[in-house]
């Protein structure tokens, strides 16, 4: 395989049978979930704001849809840039819901670690990735110091890290998964079944939610819901990741059963992660670049703790995907 086959493989998209299933179904959905909503309102069954709010939420995932899966379909180089790129997003609104942007020695050390982070993945440099987080905490460190304002330092280093590892770090995992032979079927169940548990949740809270578990961090989060989007995420999950990975270690069905509590339970608390940083600050969204559905992070933040507990579980019963190939290194080197 040459590099550029190796980076961008289209032809491949839909290899697996579950990248196939889930772009179909995605697609479907955004097809018929405004003519659903239309005919609801006609029939008196929604009030013009709920109708309102609905169809701008559904334009909204038409374009977000194709932002995320069209990497995912084109092959690994696509993948990468698009992963650094809702990395750096997300840290963008983190920085300025937090005010760290006026921090601009340790924002920019953030923004190139993420950098770094982007191309140890596109080279599927696995030690490199890991190196990075103590390698930037002695740089932010150390950074802080040459402002030479010892008020607030701890405070400054801390925030700047806790970005670098929710939102560097933690999303650049979805970046390590094109290690993996089916890296294509693995990302869609996790896309997929972590917006899913979102939606469960908000579903079954409203239908059945009464004890609120965190009303001071989430107040609309209820027991139903959490219960509820863990009973029906975790077994979508389980079904999916049990076709995606047949044939594997992995693809044993208490594996898959695990994979599926991971991805609820991780999605639930990176949910609840950012509700906390949000209540702290005193804000609602991140920011208002999706319409609604607030910010960027406000769309991946379940995404920064799903990713790296669902990664390493895979590398421990699978192996380890790290290779010595680096394409990218060793295209510098020739």
């Amino acid at each position: 395989m040459n590099l550029r086959e190796f980076y961008f493989d289209p032809a491949n998209a839909f290899a697996s049978p579950v990248t196939l299933w889930i772009s179909l179904a995605v697609a479907t959905a955004l097809v018929l979930a405004p003519l659903l909503t239309l005919a609801l309102a006609k029939a008196g069954r929604l009030n013009p704001a709920t109708r309102k709010d609905v169809l701008v939420r559904t334009a909204t995932w038409a374009v977000i849809v194709p932002a995320v899966l069209g990497p995912i379909l084109l092959g690994r180089g696509p993948i990468v840039l698009m992963v650094a790129t809702v990395s750096l997003l997300c840290y963008g609104e983190y920085a300025r819901a937090i005010g760290l942007f006026r921090e601009r020695l340790l924002s920019g050390l953030v923004v190139l670690a993420i950098l770094v982070l982007a191309f140890a993945n596109a080279d599927l440099y696995y030690r490199l990735f890991v190196a990075m987080t103590p390698l930037t905490m002695v740089a932010l460190a150390t950074g802080a110091v040459l402002r030479d304002s010892p008020a607030g330092y701890i405070q400054r280093v801390a925030l700047a890290l806790m970005g670098f590892l929710l939102l560097g770090a933690g999303l650049g995992h979805l970046g390590l998964f094109t290690a993996f032979p089916n890296f294509r079927p693995l990302l869609c169940v996790l896309v997929l079944c972590v917006q899913a548990n979102d939606i469960s949740a908000y579903c079954c809270g409203k239908a059945f939610g009464r004890r609120h578990l965190f009303p001071n961090t989430s107040p609309n989060k209820t027991l139903g819901g959490h219960l509820g989007a863990l009973a029906l995420t975790a077994p979508l999950a389980a079904w999916l990741l049990s076709v995606a990975l047949a044939g594997t270690p992995a693809g044993n069905i208490w594996h898959c059963i695990a994979l599926g509590v991971i991805i609820s339970t991780g999605g639930q608390l990176g949910d609840l992660v950012l509700g906390s940083i949000k209540r702290d600050v005193g804000i609602k969204d991140m920011s208002a670049m999706l319409p609604g559905h607030g910010g960027i992070l406000d769309r991946f933040n379940s995404m920064m703790l799903v990713a790296p507990a669902a990664y390493h579980y895979l590398a421990a019963v699978n192996g380890s995907p790290e290779t010595a190939a680096h394409p990218l290194l060793n295209l510098l080197r020739n």
